[in-house]
């Protein structure tokens, strides 16, 4: 019965209007999503969707920073944080989402904020989660006591910002490029706003806009439209619509009059240059070539920027943009430099590919390609209910949700012309933000034209065809195997293939293949790691740029490489196109050109990006645990190499050294494929069979045995000037593998202790009450081997603090690892951890993608799904002395080793 439900097609996917409650009102329908209004005039928007078996519940508030006043910087952040505290009637919300196995969180941009959730279908946790957001949206507690300790973790998330050099950058110019629009200020907020926002002005903030008439609630996935209105009018109907009027905002930003620059001297040794354009809103007609314009310029390997700088080693690598926005917003061009590059060149390289355009105009064929790169972007998005409920927030920020599928179709209506105009017209130099101020005595100023009405844009606008849905298959364990077709072909590649329609015709491809033994490649482990990432930079005679436009025209994403024994191929594509995306991923794979080029050029990235990690708090602290921990000597595969000796790698490999590995190793014979999705698994079979199952690898494989390796507590610190947010990394080794008895029972005594961010006994402790963390969680790793008994397995912990409060994060944790090592977990804790961990799973199996991963791994350790059935029925046979019993066996309080690294005074 369960197989046979599990493959009916839904009678509610296709995105028809529901039957109206009282006073519910019907707005526009395009694309399968509806839209409804209540009387106290919130907006609702419903995308129907049986064919992914998870629902996702998304809430927009209409404020973002740009609502703040002065003094109130990053309040709009601050309460997105404080909603989080819980209400008389839900004063758990963390807990209570982590109890349902709900996905949770919330963001804020400059125009919105928003709180979403996404969970596998359920009725109960829906009707939940609609009854919550509507009680927060008017009663969260927003108290004194809540802000006082939330206030310290967003001052430690905007530290944590501050460490990157790029952000930095961009903030700074953000705010000299703007006068007077408050689209200067990033919601993180300054400082001391956050330090000493009042709580009144909060609440006060709190009361005008969170509010039903500035809201747009969507829900999207397997649900019944039907249903899901009559719930959402029987707890958000009864929401009284506000008296008030919502806050009119008038400034405009005047037009720019000469060049600006900006310069930020910080520690680090990454550096950057970077400019930036005024250009119109989303919703002015302009927007549509920009955003094109900007994949001309920033694509990588076709765009002129990677092209002009990248290619000729002026910079290791370069993007650019457009962000548009409700009012007018920026474009952004941006080059990464080698240490030693000459930043003169590529300043005045980076101008003139941004500024020059007139001088040599974009041509058909870079629109052309721009629009399919981005029309894959788009068709992928709208594949994927889920991700279209959380990118209309950004369109219902920038005016109406609709806006979407209307630059969606502008996009695919801009010409060469176009692009060459709007570059004409916005990327001058009068309209620079790079520092630069220059008196000049005929200006050459950007107008910015203002934007229309957003009536005039969308309404009236039906949109294309709705995605065809997929089928309803629900993805248990016993399903999964029940549809999935196991076997060998030659002498090694082991193959599953799990069948079924899915929306836009979607497949996923996983194949790992493995070759060589410890003894084979030792002291050839570095070309080992750039052979796989040089095979897609050119190969059969086709080089890197010619590869990826295939594979954009087969509308595939496509991830091929390599690692110490082994290859890759990921493949995300369509039925229609999946036998040639098969066909050019193993040419590939067989026929790399190792261009010389290429090469020099992803050397040059690997050693800038190893040179500006040097001072990095995270880096230097990862290093640290990673060469205390090393089992291994200098010269083994599996060393941990300093940066020092990494560079000295980098630099002694010879191209030669990469093809004699591919040569002496690659082979596709002995390995594992998975296939998930909507293809004939026939003719998958037998093209399997063709492409992979006769090329032998010269070098047999044998996996190297890894053991566990007993450490004695350990602690170093490193000091990170100017670094204002510093890093903790603590472990333990552990002797465990998947298959051991206590393997679930400390899996869910570690999610405990630190599993979930927001709720966990080290969140609740270090973020939630005394608030000195953004971020802290722990995880447990437990080791596997095909046969034998791998055991490498460890626990670690990891948090961010201010400098200043690590020292108090380091007792924090030792603390609450000693109490939990000799208290236990309690009946609630765990029931509530197996609850969570079930759903988890339960989620995982609900992309394709996951299943197509899990899939491979059975076959990589073979096992059947009746390993995940059974390890299903351990976590929740779990007792309390079962887990207690685990945690007092393997885990040791005085045994974490701690390394810390930060601006310590």
């Amino acid at each position: 019965m369960a197989l046979s439900f599990a493959l009916m097609p839904a009678v509610y996917a296709k995105g028809e209007p529901a039957t109206l409650p009282r006073s519910v009102t019907a707005g526009p329908c395009i694309e399968g999503i509806c839209e409804y209004r209540l009387p106290n005039g919130l907006r609702v928007l419903l995308f129907p969707d049986a064919s992914k078996p998870t629902v996702t519940v998304n809430l927009v508030y209409g404020v973002g920073s740009m609502q703040e006043n002065y003094g109130e910087t990053g309040m709009a952040h601050l309460l997105e944080h404080l909603l989080f505290k819980g209400t008389p009637k839900h004063p758990d919300i963390p807990g209570e989402m982590q109890k349902r196995g709900v996905n949770k969180n919330a963001t804020t941009s400059l125009d919105r904020t928003n709180y979403f959730a996404s969970f596998p279908a359920n009725d109960d946790t829906l009707d939940w989660l609609l009854a919550m957001e509507a009680d927060r949206m008017l009663n969260s507690r927003v108290a004194k006591a809540d802000l006082d300790s939330e206030m310290t973790v967003v001052r430690n998330e905007m530290e944590a910002g501050d460490n990157s050099p790029a952000g930095v950058l961009m903030k700074r110019m953000r705010s000299v490029a703007y006068d007077w629009h408050n689209y200067a200020n990033l919601p993180i907020g300054a400082r001391s706003d956050v330090e000493n926002v009042p709580i009144g002005n909060l609440q006060a903030f709190y009361r005008t806009w969170y509010q039903p008439d500035n809201a747009l609630l969507i829900v999207a996935g397997r649900i019944d439209a039907d249903t899901t209105l009559s719930r959402i009018a029987a707890h958000f109907g009864p929401l009284k619509k506000p008296a008030r009027t919502l806050p009119a905002f008038h400034t405009a930003e005047p037009t720019q009059d000469g060049e600006r620059e900006v310069t930020v001297r910080r520690s680090g040794d990454l550096s950057l240059v970077a400019a930036t354009y005024h250009v119109p809103a989303l919703a002015q007609a302009d927007s549509a070539a920009l955003a094109v314009l900007g994949n001309v310029l920033g694509h990588t390997p076709s765009g002129r920027l990677h092209k002009a700088l990248v290619e000729t080693k002026l910079a290791a690598g370069t993007g650019a943009g457009s962000m548009s926005m409700r009012d007018p917003g920026l474009f952004n061009v941006i080059a990464v430099l080698p240490r030693e590059g000459d930043a003169a060149r590529a300043e005045a390289e980076l101008l003139r590919q941004a500024e020059a355009i007139v001088a040599r105009p974009v041509t058909a064929d870079e629109v052309d390609a721009a629009k399919q790169r981005i029309g894959n972007d788009q068709e992928n998005l709208f594949n994927n209910v889920n991700a279209v409920a959380m990118a209309l927030s950004e369109y219902q920020a920038a005016g109406d949700w609709r806006l979407l599928f209307v630059q969606r179709d502008a996009i695919a209506k801009v010409t060469a012309a176009d692009v060459n105009r709007v570059a004409a017209a916005y990327l001058k130099p009068s309209n620079r933000t790079l520092g630069r101020f220059v008196p000049t005595d005929a200006p050459d100023r950007a107008e910015i034209p203002a934007a229309p009405a957003i009536a005039s844009v969308v309404d009236g606008y039906t949109g294309r065809a709705a995605v065809e849905a997929g089928e309803a298959f629900e993805a248990t364990p016993q399903n999964i195997a029940a549809r999935t077709q196991t076997f060998t072909l030659g002498d090694g590649l082991k193959v599953s293939l799990l069948p079924r329609r899915t929306r836009g015709q979607t497949v996923t491809v996983n194949a790992h293949f493995e070759f060589g033994s410890e003894q084979a490649i030792s002291g050839r482990d570095t070309a080992a790691q750039w052979v796989g990432s040089m095979l897609l930079r050119g190969a059969a005679g086709q080089s890197y740029e010619q590869l990826v436009a295939r594979f954009d025209a087969l509308k595939t994403e496509a991830s091929i490489g390599g690692s110490l024994q082994g290859a890759q191929i990921r493949l995300s594509g369509k039925r229609e196109t999946l036998a040639e995306a098969l066909a050019l991923a193993a040419q590939v794979l067989r026929q790399p050109d190792f261009p010389q080029a290429q090469f020099e050029q992803l050397r040059l990235q690997a050693i800038t990006g190893i040179e500006a990690q040097r001072k990095e708090p995270g880096m230097l602290a990862s290093m640290a645990m990673a060469t205390y921990f090393d089992p291994w000597p200098a010269g083994h595969p599996l060393h941990a190499d300093s940066l020092d000796e990494s560079l000295a790698k980098l630099n002694a490999l010879k191209l030669g050294d990469l093809r004699a590995w591919h040569r002496d190793f690659y082979g596709t014979a002995n390995g594992r494929i998975s296939v998930v999705g909507d293809f004939d698994p026939e003719a998958v079979k037998a093209q399997l069979q063709a492409l992979f199952a006769g090329w032998k690898s010269p070098a047999p494989y044998a996996p190297i045995a890894t053991r566990y390796q007993p450490r004695a507590a350990h602690r170093e610190s490193f000091s990170t000037p100017d670094k204002p947010n510093a890093v903790l990394l603590a472990r333990q080794n552990l002797s465990l593998n998947v298959t051991d008895a206590d393997a679930p029972a400390l899996s869910i005594a570690v999610d405990i202790l630190g599993g979930d961010p927001l709720k966990s006994r080290l969140a609740d402790r270090i973020r939630q009450r005394e608030g000195l963390s953004y971020g802290v969680s722990a995880g447990l790793r437990a080791d596997d081997s095909r046969s034998g008994r791998d055991d490498n397995g460890s626990l670690t912990v990891q948090a961010i603090a201010a400098p200043e409060n690590m020292g108090k994060v380091e007792r924090a944790l030792r603390e609450e690892l000693a109490r939990l090592v000799a208290d236990g977990v309690t009946e609630q804790e765990l029931r509530d951890a197996v609850a969570a961990r079930m759903v988890q799973r339960e989620q995982s199996r609900a992309s394709d993608g996951a299943v197509a991963g899990l899939l491979q791994e059975l076959l990589d350790y073979d096992r059947s799904m009746a390993f995940v059935i059974e390890r299903d029925a351990a976590y929740r046979s779990l007792t309390v002395d079962r887990v207690n019993a685990a945690i007092r066996t393997h885990l040791k309080s005085e045994s974490l080793s701690v390394f810390v690294a930060g601006d310590f005074k």
